[in-house]
């Protein structure tokens, strides 16, 4: 005979975090716009979007380091939020991240 289980084998319900609560606000935001944050850093207010590698479709040039972001890498969209969207930049992930410790780098020729 096997031993009792003693804890539910329940999956926590829809909408909820695993302690039975509601949801956090930031959790509940991203799942409204789509996955879009707002950030505020040194450099000004940014809304961005974290892309997964399986939606990275076309590769893109990265402001941070200039080198390019292969199709089916993970990475992340800014742009400012209140522009026409023309201010859209790709970045990797990693320089997006560390924007703030160094000034983009010119395109190599």
């Amino acid at each position: 005979m096997s031993p009792r289980r003693n804890s539910p084998r329940r999956k926590p319900t829809r909408g909820r975090d695993s302690s039975g609560g509601v949801p956090d606000e930031d959790a509940l935001m991203l799942r409204v716009t789509g996955g879009q944050r707002r950030e505020a850093g040194p450099d000004g207010e940014w809304v961005t979007r974290r892309i997964p590698g399986a939606a990275a479709a076309k590769a893109y040039r990265c402001p941070g380091c200039a080198q390019e972001i292969p199709s089916g890498m993970p990475h992340v969209v800014a742009w400012r939020p209140y522009g026409d969207g023309g201010d859209r930049r790709h970045w990797h992930s990693s320089c997006w991240d560390r924007r703030s410790h160094r000034s983009p780098r010119a395109p190599r020729r």
